[in-house]
């Protein structure tokens, strides 16, 4: 690999997006250091304009180009981030841009694209699809395409990230992956400093296509499916950020939606730090053990590459959430259809301080025997303690009681 050069790149790009990007914040986390039994620091991109590293590659691209490149104006097809890192990037700098986006983006990233001053298209379902609308426009226009990763001035923005890190000294350095200029840029950046450095890439297992490719020594494609980390869901990377990541990258690794959204929920609760699926990717690989660190003095970064998650989507994470730590619990019960039975298990629910959220009947079921009924509690509890002892109580009263799970 052409190592120097790249790297030459990567400092040149440094010169160049200085003035125009955040230079994010560092965090050392004492929750997740203690729970990794590792020094964890925390890479907040998602505090990067635009919520987003893309931005890095976006500016130094476009700062690339010549006059009469500029002029041609430029064309990005992205279901998110990278379309409003190039939306952003070429209004700064008076440059015309238009984002084809798939039907299927979310309202959200759509409505913030637009808002940063770009033409944006909505077609086909797939970026297959919205692609083929690009090379369209660009036959007809000649305007500049500015690819998410397959790009040596995109990757070498990327990279930039690296060279904020070079003061930590870090040991192992934990980077989402979907079409791989993000962790090219930044493994080219920190083996040139350091050259013993763990880099370690984690992808979706819902688009396991650049671990695939590594494992098997040749790029290869793998159709994306659902998976709420949207940002790294790549069918192919590229011949190019294959061949960096195979050289540099030490290992991939592969997490699933549950880890991912146990990382989102553990960021917003204990380090009111707010990600998108993506995002938080590399530090759901850590904490689900998916990566072994190996020594409590081990200096382990944690980027978290993204912030913007959709309201929906998070209000349902959340809730999630809140169900598998048992602060939310639902229960069934099943009591005579008699006055005061539903009055004496909410007792019991007020006993152990259960803040009710919700209640519901089924009289009508086949399971539910004339002259009973099945209600439904929904409420918060403070610890699972209280809730062992009110299961406790409302067995030791003869009543029918279950977990909803």
């Amino acid at each position: 690999m052409k190592f120097l050069e790249y790297m030459e790149k990567i400092k040149l790009a440094k010169e160049r997006i200085s003035n125009y990007i955040h230079v994010t914040p560092i965090d050392y986390s004492t929750t997740f250091s203690r729970i990794i039994n590792a020094k964890v620091y925390l890479k907040l991109e998602n505090l990067q304009k635009t919520g987003s590293f893309k931005v890095r590659g976006a500016f130094n691209k476009l700062l690339s180009l010549n006059e009469e490149e500029k002029k041609r104006g430029v064309i990005a097809v992205s279901a998110g981030n990278h379309a409003q890192g190039v939306a952003y990037a070429a209004s700064t700098l008076n440059i015309k841009s238009i984002i084809i986006m798939p039907e299927t983006a979310p309202a959200s990233k759509y409505l913030a694209t637009k808002s940063y001053g770009a033409e944006v298209i909505s077609y086909g379902k797939y970026l297959h699809e919205s692609m083929r609308k690009a090379e369209e426009i660009i036959k007809e226009t000649g305007m500049i395409f500015v690819h998410p990763y397959d790009d040596l001035d995109v990757i070498a923005g990327q990279g930039t990230i690296g060279i904020e890190l070079y003061d930590l000294n870090p040991d192992i350095v934990v980077v989402p992956i979907g079409g791989g200029g993000l962790i090219s840029g930044i493994s080219i950046a920190l083996k040139y400093r350091f050259p013993n450095i763990k880099i370690i890439g984690v992808q979706s297992s819902a688009s396991p296509s650049m671990k695939v490719s590594k494992d098997l020594g040749r790029l290869v494609e793998i159709e994306p499916t659902y998976s709420i980390a949207d940002g790294i869901l790549v069918k192919s990377p590229s011949e190019l950020t294959f061949n960096i990541i195979n050289e540099l990258v030490d290992d991939i690794v592969l997490i699933d939606d549950d880890e991912i959204a146990e990382a989102i929920g553990l960021l917003l609760e204990r380090s009111k730090i707010l990600t998108e699926g993506a995002g938080a990717a590399s530090l759901a690989a850590l904490i689900s053990g998916k990566i072994k660190v190996n020594g409590i003095d081990k200096r382990v970064v944690s980027l978290l590459s993204g912030g913007n998650i959709d309201l929906s989507l998070l209000s349902v994470i959340a809730e999630k959430f809140l169900y598998k730590q048992k602060r939310v619990v639902k229960v069934r019960v099943i009591v005579p259809d008699k006055p005061g039975q539903l009055n004496k298990v909410l007792g019991y629910v007020v006993k152990i301080r259960g803040n009710i959220i919700d209640i519901v009947h089924d009289r009508h079921s086949s399971n539910v025997m004339p002259g009973y009924t099945k209600i439904y509690i929904t409420f918060e509890l403070q610890s699972s303690e209280s809730l062992s002892l009110l299961m406790n109580n409302l067995i030791s009263e003869g009543i029918d009681v279950k977990i909803v799970e």
